[in-house]
């Protein structure tokens, strides 16, 4: 029987790529935040930016670099019509991509929206020692993400694996 594991708390950062959308507005974000609050993980920053791929890929890469954060978080701009530019703003940031995330979240998402979860790009990687899970911009989409995946992949106690036992910074405190 493995020993008993303690839950540690994540640095993590929301950003909401909207070009409609201002604080106020943004449900998505607030309901990620509210989530990760309320299982013990701590809101290190949360920003509203424009579907423009230059201004997500500068923010997301300012998180990436900065130690404190372990955790990124984005919602919106992973659909295929207009300005809808996440997955090329962040996936040439990831040093690996976590292909499952995506795979699983369209799977799911199928009993929610049917044969529309083709038309999502949820993607998640690791850039830096830093994990991106970046999310429709539907607060729907948003809990179905975390409720049935990030969450227990962001628990130190989840068995029989967890991406927390990967963040090597994070174990070294």
């Amino acid at each position: 029987m493995s020993t008993p594991r303690e839950f540690l708390p994540l640095q993590i950062s929301v950003l909401t790529i909207t070009d409609t959308r201002t604080e106020a507005e943004d449900k998505s974000g607030k309901l990620l935040v509210e989530r990760l609050s309320a299982v013990g993980h701590n809101l290190h920053e949360k920003r509203l930016v424009k579907d423009d791929i230059y201004a997500i890929r500068a923010e997301v890469s300012r998180w990436v670099a900065d130690a404190a954060v372990s955790v990124v978080l984005t919602t919106g701009g992973t659909g295929v019509t207009g300005r809808d530019g996440t997955p090329e703003a962040v996936t040439p940031l990831l040093d690996k991509q976590i292909d499952g995330f995506g795979e699983m979240f369209r799977v799911l998402s199928y009993d929610d929206i049917k044969t529309s979860t083709l038309q999502s790009r949820a993607v998640a990687g690791v850039a830096n020692g830093t994990y991106l899970f970046c999310l429709p911009g539907s607060s729907g989409a948003c809990a179905l993400a975390w409720d049935a995946l990030i969450v227990h992949q962001l628990d130190f106690r989840t068995r029989p694996c967890n991406l927390v036992e990967l963040m090597p910074r994070l174990l070294e405190r």
